[in-house]
């Protein structure tokens, strides 16, 4: 199910991921779990393999907002940005999905297709401010994950001043 056409309309925001370079994007809640990650076997497997419980995560970004309860690890978005606003965060900071809200990432996670941790890691919106609105994720996305809406910007900035 791709992400909503209205998003962020009916979700709240759960706190935010930093960059290290004063920016930082919200993660929007709450998650889902009827979303395409949670029956896709191959995602299933790895939080198995891992011995972590698959619980829904919600959004991560705004402008350049990632459901990662549809994110199944492609990578197409990677590879398709051409100014590298994506990273797989686990290649930074290998901790659960759950566990990002509040972190400092440093934007050093690798932007490789084929360079994810496995395929529980997700491609994080790190350079969410360095998106130059080209839409090369949104078309490749397989589940539609991704939504790209450059009028979400005062979204962003209403929810900032909660959090």
């Amino acid at each position: 199910m791709p992400i909503a056409e209205n998003f962020p309309e009916g979700l709240k925001p759960l706190g935010k991921i930093s960059d290290g370079e004063g920016h930082f994007h919200i993660m929007w809640g709450p998650g889902r779990s009827d979303a395409e990650a949670f029956s896709d076997a191959e995602v299933k497997a790895a939080y198995e393999a891992r011995g972590e419980e698959q619980v829904p995560l919600g959004v991560s970004g705004t402008m350049v907002a990632v459901d990662w309860d549809s994110c199944v690890a492609d990578g197409a978005c990677i590879e398709a940005c051409p100014v590298q606003v994506f990273q797989w965060y686990r290649t930074e900071k290998d901790i659960p999905a759950k566990d990002v809200v509040g972190q400092t990432f440093e934007g050093t996670g690798s932007s490789v297709k084929d360079e994810r941790k496995d395929m529980t890691d997700k491609a994080d919106p790190i350079r969410e401010h360095d998106c130059i609105w080209c839409m090369a994720c949104v078309s490749v996305c397989p589940p539609q994950a991704i939504k790209v809406d450059q009028s979400n910007v005062e979204k962003h900035e209403n929810a900032a001043k909660t959090l």
